[in-house]
């Protein structure tokens, strides 16, 4: 399971940071510009912030962040396998370049997964049918479908156009480390606690649950 990360906002007073990656609070200086570029003065458009942890800054034009050129997101979740895992970090690095190919590596990571979770990966929306009726929780239905549908339209036309719009896909990338949580890691967080329980109290529990 992975710490909370609060994505870079601007003027937000504190953030994951962009350049060191840890939560700290974020310093917003005035910025004093000579001139104009195209008609507008530096201090119109430009503003910096200082991270209080690593002492660096990055760059914000127009209340976007320009430096650095990713589009920060949280880390994949450790429970992940490897494979899931260096799909996720390539789709965050292509974020603000392209937003379709990331979300379209983050519907591999989906596919990838219902893998790991026994299914055949063929069809991810036969998988997902199998998945609801296995009991799958309907909060974790709907997100696994959000990651197919978006992005199934990344790779064909469709109704949703991903161009210009990197903070979906950042989105994505929350999704998958969600569906990770309550499908990977919470299970076997429970699994360990329950296989730390007394040995009598588990025979307790096997035998209540034989009864008729």
């Amino acid at each position: 399971m992975n710490p909370p990360f609060t994505p870079p906002t601007f003027e937000s007073g504190a953030f994951n940071c962009p350049l060191c990656h840890a939560y700290a609070s974020q310093y917003w200086p005035n910025v004093y510009s000579q001139g104009e570029i195209r008609g507008l003065t530096l201090q119109q458009t430009l503003r910096i912030a200082l991270c209080t942890h690593c002492e660096d800054f990055s760059i914000w034009y127009n209340g976007k962040m320009i430096y650095p050129d990713t589009n920060p997101v949280a880390p994949p979740n450790t429970d992940l396998p490897e494979e899931i895992q260096n799909d996720y970090r390539e789709a965050a690095s292509i974020i603000n370049r392209s937003s379709r190919a990331a979300a379209a590596l983050l519907r591999l990571c989906l596919q990838k997964l219902c893998q790991k979770l026994g299914q055949p990966g063929q069809d991810l929306n036969t998988d997902i049918a199998a998945l609801v009726k296995q009991g799958l929780n309907p909060t974790i239905q709907q997100s696994l479908d959000i990651v197919r549908v978006i992005g199934n339209e990344a790779v064909h036309p469709g109704q949703i156009d991903l161009r210009d719009k990197p903070e979906t896909a950042v989105l994505l990338c929350q999704l998958i480390n969600i569906i990770a949580d309550a499908m990977i890691s919470q299970p076997k967080l429970i699994d360990e606690l329950y296989k730390n329980l007394p040995n009598t109290k588990l025979q307790q529990i096997e035998r209540r649950d034989r009864k008729p």
